[in-house]
């Protein structure tokens, strides 16, 4: 690895915009078009040819993505739906907005996903919908979650917050359920500040979001000021939301696809650089690699395994990770759980009565995961650094 610099300071994650993307922001503010218009337009488009969506709908965030995804198929009070219990908070919380149950489903260990063994226990007549995660860039097995969905007339909205350049079976992920919503924070490979994307292969589907996103309206700001009576305004066959992209975020949005390709290459070959730095460490469980599963590496979440994980050792293993990670901080090298388990944050918990055992894998990783440094701008020399402290921070 060549000579390491005495300290660096690593962060998590880091924005590395070009200067023609820093650049695209000003058209729209000097054209004066803020709002959703041709730039969001522009970002939707190059999103479809992407992922190969047949409409790609531009929103505020991945969470009002899952929530008008959710709110277009007809989800209300008295509906449930089964969310993996190890995820952020938003999968859940979309539920919990539209009036309906949260039914938790424990976890594969080995990729973070939901377990699809487990789903079909937890089906009830009030089962309208499921959501599987695509955690941090790898694929759920959708053709099992298809089956179960198709089995029991299920609503599938396929959680890609993380699933940028990843795929199952050769087809992007967004592309395989009903909607899929994909997430811009600046923890995500290409970033508009805040802002999402969702996906759908439903003409019908995609004209009903595209009316909620926007107050209800059957025809957006931008269609009506190019026709032929922009003066007239639009029916509102539903009570809509507020939820649209602004033109500043999709032209940043639009510049960054222009290198798609290249960011997520980047993300793959700083994850196969780690795998390889680390493949000799029996107490660094790294992230697997499955046949028909191409990992869009969102993060590059490991296991802290210095010996065998249980429920009833994970709170110990838990304070020896928590230490070691003090020791990667002091080090200029910032880590994180990889995300955490949503029946053990206060508000699940105190609402639906749940134990942290209750969904025992879920509980595992939120103790015992670690996420370390990935972000495309990372240079060699700063990888470097990371590998080396953490094969010398614990032994």
């Amino acid at each position: 690895m060549g000579d390491i610099k005495s300290h660096m300071d690593i962060p998590i994650a880091r924005t590395n915009l070009l200067d023609n993307e820093i650049q695209s922001v000003l058209e729209p503010l000097k054209n004066g078009w803020l709002v959703q218009g041709p730039k969001t337009k522009e970002f939707e488009d190059k999103w479809s040819v992407f992922t190969g969506a047949k409409h790609s709908i531009a929103v505020t965030s991945c969470t009002t993505g899952l929530h008008l995804s959710l709110a277009a198929s007809g989800f209300g009070p008295g509906d449930e739906a089964i969310v993996p219990a190890f995820t952020w908070i938003a999968t859940a919380n979309i539920v919990e907005h539209l009036g309906g149950k949260v039914v938790f489903c424990d976890i594969d260990s080995e990729t973070f996903n939901i377990d699809l063994s487990k789903v079909e226990s937890l089906i009830t007549e009030n089962t309208k919908a499921i959501l599987p995660v695509h955690l941090f860039g790898l694929a759920a097995d959708m053709d099992a979650v298809n089956q179960i969905a198709e089995k029991n007339n299920l609503f599938v909205v396929e959680d890609a917050a993380c699933g940028f350049g990843s795929y199952y079976n050769g087809k992007h992920v967004g592309t395989l359920g009903h909607t899929g919503a994909f997430s811009f924070h600046p923890r995500k490979a290409i970033t508009t500040g805040e802002g999402g994307m969702i996906t759908t292969n439903d003409d019908e589907l995609a004209r009903k979001i595209r009316r909620l996103r926007d107050h209800g309206a059957e025809m957006t700001d931008l269609q009506r000021h190019l026709g032929a009576r922009p003066y007239l305004l639009a029916d509102h066959p539903d009570a809509g939301y507020n939820q649209r992209m602004t033109d500043i975020q999709g032209a940043l949005g639009s510049a960054q696809m222009d290198r798609a390709d290249d960011i997520v290459a980047e993300r793959q070959r700083l994850a196969e650089r780690y795998d390889s730095a680390f493949a000799d460490l029996e107490w660094l469980k790294v992230p697997v690699h499955m046949d028909g599963y191409v990992h869009g590496y969102q993060s590059y979440p490991c296991i802290f395994c210095p010996k065998v994980l249980t429920v009833d050792n994970a709170g110990h293993i838990n304070k020896m990770r928590n230490e070691w990670m003090d020791c990667l901080q002091k080090v200029g090298i910032s880590t994180r759980p990889a995300t955490h388990a949503v029946h053990m944050l206060t508000f699940y918990r105190e609402k639906y009565g749940l134990a942290k055992t209750d969904f025992p894998n879920a509980f595992i990783a939120n103790d015992c995961s670690i996420s370390l440094p990935l972000f495309h701008g990372m240079t060699d020399e700063e990888q470097d650094y990371v590998i080396q402290h953490v094969r010398e921070s614990f032994q």
